[in-house]
């Protein structure tokens, strides 16, 4: 009798097996998942890098830029101020166009 019991308790029970094999598709599933979710947080997280250091490229260029554009407004502001001097006016009206200094008789005032 002793014998039979040794035997019996090295066959497998089909019932502690299939569990066996279910418990273990559970925690591949389990680990799958939670590989998939890493991966997926792990993907955005390097693509949300990778944005920002585009957009802080853009944001510098674009400084850059607007440095410039700047630089160019001061250069025309001058220009415009030295084009509006009176006395640059005066002599290009005299030299080209050959105009000169009204007479106190050809000055009409209009009230």
């Amino acid at each position: 009798m002793a014998n039979i019991r040794a035997t019996m308790d090295k066959i497998a029970d089909p019932r502690r097996f299939e569990a066996a094999v279910e418990d273990k598709s559970d925690l591949y599933l389990y680990v799958i998942g939670i590989i998939v979710i890493v991966t997926a947080v792990s993907v955005f997280h390097v693509w949300s890098r990778v944005k920002v250091m585009d957009l802080n490229l853009k944001v510098g260029e674009l400084r850059r830029e607007l440095k410039g554009q700047e630089q160019e407004q001061g250069r025309l502001k001058l220009e415009v101020a030295s084009l509006k001097m009176p006395a640059r006016i005066e002599t290009l009206a005299k030299g080209e166009l050959g105009m000169s200094l009204p007479s106190e008789q050809q000055v009409v005032q209009v009230k």
